[in-house]
């Protein structure tokens, strides 16, 4: 059956994973072709299903052949299936990026690499809340491993923070979950948004609580205001194909409150809809704007670019937060955009990094680099995305969502923030771009004279800088195909705000 294709993104990964652990004596370059080949699989596989889902169809996986909602299901639909084929694009460049030495670090980074796919994308198939639990756990797990590869001191400091807040949430997680199956007596997905709807007057007030504790979990992996502290020292200290990977993470709490919030809690679900209305859009924007307040206040390239992935999310959930058809689909435009980009900037700020010697990629006057001109040309491209600047695809989705809040009473607010903070994010990247390539030429004659030569400096790689243009291509490809990617978004909106279809898939099974 077709149907059993939506697994297999969840079984490559594993058994890639527990390979590699079994082969961690073979040569790095046997373990480095597995990993690619595995990721390959993926890339194609996510495809597929793209093209199966386009036209509607939701594909469900009984686990045991145990009928929902007492067995666990994977369902695959148009929003799933949408960020499988993000996460394998982004997930396959940072790998390539990876053998360039970066995983010859410390142990076991192929393992971790695919365990973690194996939780991304376990936690965007599953139909059962308890077992999107389990896949965020599995994922933060090998995220703690990759966050800490190479070590060092300030990766260390990150990574405990890291964690710690990390199971804050998932204890939050656990008091949700657990409420929840206490009331309604299940954890499937598509039940709840039946029993929910129907759920007596006197439980209404701890579904509410519940429901919210939810919130607050997925705001924590999304790196919403005010549970963003963790996420500037953990992306700016890790490697750099870690924190290009990562890229997607805070994606995961953006899907998982588009998911919960339009089929649990949406606006069919009786006393229970629309509960996070009053909450989401306000706390987007403040993400937003503190969000470019780091960017301004940052002093490396790296914590800039954590910064930008913040504001990035606040973007996202506002147009998650205005919750409407047109609104839904343009953040699902956004979304890959901001992934690709912030990957290729976390890469190129690597290259940059690396060339500078000793100064790194600090804000300040450095050697001029080997190839400087392309270097920068790439950084210019890689600004100019993530600003939001014509045309490429950073406008586009901006656009896209400022045209979908027009109806919205908030408008004044939502395109203020949006039109502000992006002058200061052009502002703030035209700053770190003078000081990275326009005054290290001005600076040169006296780093040569301290010795510090640029040509001392490693001869960039082309396959890296290779990598960064092959990410940038990604988000060209966004504009050019601007039309057929709206579509496709819109319509997953519309099914989104349908989730009648979606229940009737998972439990119609059952009847």
């Amino acid at each position: 059956m077709i149907s059993h294709i939506a697994i297999l993104p969840v079984i490559c990964p594993l058994l890639t994973g527990t390979l590699l652990l079994l082969l961690q004596k073979r040569s790095l370059q046997t373990v480095r072709l597995i990993s690619i080949a595995s990721v390959s699989v993926l890339v194609v596989l996510a495809g597929y299903l793209l093209n199966i889902v386009s036209d509607g169809e939701i594909l469900v996986y009984e686990l045991g052949n145990w009928p929902p909602p007492f067995g666990i299901v994977l369902v695959a639909d148009r929003l799933a299936v949408w960020m499988l084929f993000i996460t394998a694009l982004v997930s396959m460049f940072a790998l390539l990026y990876a053998t360039q030495g970066t995983d010859s670090d410390g142990p076991h980074f192929h393992a971790l690499f695919q365990l973690q796919l194996f939780g991304l994308n376990g936690a965007f198939l599953t139909g059962d809340l308890f077992n999107l639990f389990v896949f965020f756990e599995i994922l933060l797990l090998a995220s703690y491993g990759l966050l800490l590869h190479g070590g060092g001191r300030l990766r260390t400091m990150a990574g405990l923070h890291f964690v710690i807040i990390n199971l804050v949430g998932s204890t939050l997680f656990l008091f949700a979950v657990g409420t929840l199956y206490g009331l309604l007596g299940t954890l499937n997905m598509a039940d709840l948004a039946v029993k929910a709807a129907r759920a007596a007057d006197e439980d209404i007030a701890l579904i509410r609580t519940a429901g919210l504790l939810l919130f607050a979990v997925f705001a924590l992996k999304a790196a919403l205001l005010p549970l963003y502290l963790w996420l500037p020292a953990a992306y700016a200290h890790t490697t750099a194909p870690v924190a290009a990977l990562f890229a997607i993470m805070t994606k995961v709490g953006a899907y998982s409150i588009l998911r919960v919030y339009t089929l649990i809690f949406g606006s069919q679900a009786g006393n229970v809809s629309d509960l996070i209305d009053p909450w989401l859009l306000p706390l987007a924007l403040a993400t937003l704007i503190a969000g470019v307040l780091g960017v301004l206040a940052s002093t490396y390239l790296r914590q800039q670019i954590a910064y930008l992935v913040i504001a990035s999310i606040g973007t996202l959930l506002i147009a998650f937060g205005i919750n409407t058809h047109t609104s839904i689909a343009a953040g699902l435009f956004y979304l890959p955009h901001s992934t690709f980009a912030a990957a290729a900037f976390f890469l190129l700020a690597d290259i940059i990094a690396t060339r500078r010697l000793e100064i790194n990629d600090r804000f300040e006057p450095g050697p001029v680099i080997p190839h400087q001109r392309l270097t920068g040309a790439l950084f210019f491209i890689a600004a100019i995305l993530i600003a939001g600047l014509p045309p490429l695809s950073g406008f586009i989705g901006k656009l896209l969502i400022l045209q979908a809040a027009l109806p919205h009473t908030a408008l004044p607010w939502i395109m203020g923030a949006m039109l502000i903070t992006s002058l200061f994010t052009i502002i703030a990247l035209a700053r770190s771009g003078s000081m990275l390539f326009y005054r290290a030429q001005l600076q040169q004659a006296s780093h040569t004279a301290t010795g510090i030569n640029s040509q001392q400096a490693l001869t960039p790689g082309f396959s890296g800088l290779a990598i960064v243009v092959c990410l940038l291509a990604l988000c060209a490809a966004l504009t050019i195909g601007a039309g057929i990617i709206s579509e496709f978004t819109l319509a997953t909106a519309n099914q989104l705000l349908q989730p009648e279809n979606y229940i009737y898939s998972v439990l119609g099974t059952a009847k």
